[in-house]
């Protein structure tokens, strides 16, 4: 299996970390030589510039995006001089970067904070490959990717790990020194790369800056905090990432254009903040430029399909959505919830979706998205109250998509959710009213890495409602990531939990595991 030595990564100076995958160590300046010897513009640095890593993305069967940033000085946003910087870069089939397959030169400027992506083409179907940057005579960290197999090719087996939510100052990224080790081919991230919030002195590990970022400039910085954590670095460096977001990339419980705190900021003032947050949020994720933002506005929806085994709707629940209903939080239902406008994605995003739910030629079709799509009635009893920011707040919507499972005969709907910081397993059905309603698909809602700390491994107010959801299978809020493979015949979700993130040592565990059977709707435990 490949990984990372990250004990010998950690002992190293961050000035001179060189990071190899596999039978490969931490080998010094030789990787540089791998570069073709010919003479360049020596660049010079107040230290070094690969302080965030490399990153790789959006694989397709023929490309992949490779990513880095210039930063030396990456809390005081960069630390780069306001001028174009050249930055050469190679891909190889070999962890030793020998059998170079494509290399050029990319220009970092400073309107993209120095950031550098790549669409690297006419790369090979379903192949590793191993990634590099240098300027000057500085080199990154070498990073491991791969493309992904052709569309409809057999495939007997696909890996992937999913996570979300990793607040800076509530926890260590510990779980990502474990992701890094795992043989997988894909993480998805579903949203929350970076929190919005202050820092608070008591924190375990506080913010930079000194309140909310609101500027460009602030969020690059804050985006730049996040990027510095090496276990981070580690995952991002180990595999290709599709990443989406959710609300604290821009603010807190934002729907669109409507701010959560309207008495605060205006409309005018949340679409600025929302050009700059988006643009950082560009600037740091490995995003092919057909992501670029337009101020305001970013495409983030997109699709992507692993030979005949698995399709990807990765969504956008945030940018596009009409405001929560009954003023917010768990409520009762309100009339505003059976609103048949109100949308968590636009209706053109969905019928994107539908088109291509449709068209799908795979086996199991994967919404990967923000906030949870099954119902939960949190009162017990008689009472009903649902999370209105979830997808219970926009119930004609829901229902819609799940008809749509339905009536489309998808092949093995599995919806993909982060947000809520607790793991979950539900079943999915076609109306959650009717009680003998059919089941139509299955949701597997994933815990934080970090957000909201240690957690636990149960909860009394959740489990005095949990009878109320006959269709959840299981819940628990320990911090973590799901580890799932598939194959033709079944779906397998791997609940990894932490023993702790309030310090660094933590270890990881299985706390369960859950399949689906092909052609068969409904969760099962293993």
């Amino acid at each position: 299996m490949n990984r990372f030595d990250l004990a010998g990564i950690l002992s190293v100076p961050a000035k001179r970390r060189q990071l190899l995958i596999g039978a490969g160590a931490l080998t010094g300046f030789a990787i540089a030589n791998q570069f073709p010897r010919r003479v360049i513009a020596q660049s010079k640095f107040s230290a070094y510039p690969f302080s965030l890593g490399v990153a790789s993305g959006d694989p397709l069967p023929n490309s992949i995006v490779i990513w880095t940033r210039l930063a030396p000085d990456p809390l005081n946003g960069g630390g780069m001089p306001q001028q174009n910087v050249s930055v050469e870069w190679q891909i190889a089939a070999d962890e030793n970067l020998r059998q170079i397959v494509r290399r050029g030169t990319v220009l970092a400027t400073p309107e993209l904070g120095h950031s550098v992506r790549v669409d690297v083409k006419g790369l090979k179907p379903g192949q590793w490959y191993w990634y590099q940057f240098r300027v000057g005579s500085e080199v990154s960290p070498i990073g491991r990717t791969r493309t992904a197999p052709r569309s409809g090719d057999r495939l007997d087996r696909f890996r992937f790990a999913f996570a979300s939510c990793q607040n800076w100052q509530q926890g260590h990224y510990t779980a990502y020194k474990y992701m890094a080790t795992e043989d997988l081919d894909l993480v998805v991230f579903l949203g929350d790369y970076i929190y919005e919030g202050p820092p608070s002195a008591t924190a375990l590990r506080p913010h930079e800056g000194t309140k909310e970022p609101v500027t460009l400039e602030e969020y690059r910085n804050r985006h730049a905090q996040y990027k510095s954590d090496p276990n981070l670095q580690a995952a991002h460096a180990a595999f290709p990432w599709l990443v989406t977001w959710d609300d604290h990339e821009v603010d807190n419980n934002y729907a669109d254009d409507i701010p959560q705190d309207p008495e605060l900021q205006s409309r005018e003032d949340l679409l600025l903040r929302r050009a700059a947050a988006y643009q950082a949020y560009y600037e740091h994720m490995p995003l092919r430029a057909t992501s670029m933002p337009q101020g305001p506005d970013m495409l983030l929806y997109r699709r992507f399909t692993f030979g005949d085994l698995a399709e990807f709707n990765v969504l956008d629940t945030r940018q596009y959505r009409t405001n929560q209903p009954c003023n917010d939080g768990t409520k009762p239902r309100c009339e505003a919830v059976f609103d048949p406008n109100a949308t968590l994605t636009g209706l053109e995003q969905e019928q994107w979706l539908f088109q291509g739910l449709k068209q799908s030629k795979s086996r199991w079709n994967i919404l990967a998205q923000q906030v949870m799509m099954g119902q939960v009635d949190r009162s017990p009893g008689a009472e009903q109250t649902f999370p209105m920011d979830q997808w219970a707040g926009y119930l004609v919507q829901r229902n819609r998509i799940l008809r749509f499972f339905q009536e489309q005969q998808i092949s093995n709907p599995i919806v993909i959710t982060g947000d809520i910081h607790s793991n979950w397993v539900s079943d999915l059905k076609l109306d959650f009213d009717v009680p003998d309603s059919p089941i139509v698909g299955a949701e597997f809602v994933g815990t934080s890495i970090s957000s909201g700390g240690d957690g636990a491994d149960s909860n009394p107010t959740v489990e005095a409602y949990l009878p109320e959801n006959p269709w959840i299978k299981f819940y628990n809020s320990q911090r973590g990531y799901v580890r799932c493979e598939l194959s033709p015949s079944r779906w397998q979700s791997d609940y990894r939990v932490m023993s702790a993130v309030t310090n660094q040592d933590g270890s990881i565990s299985t706390r369960a595991s859950f399949i689906v059977e092909d052609g068969r709707a409904g969760v099962q435990s293993v």
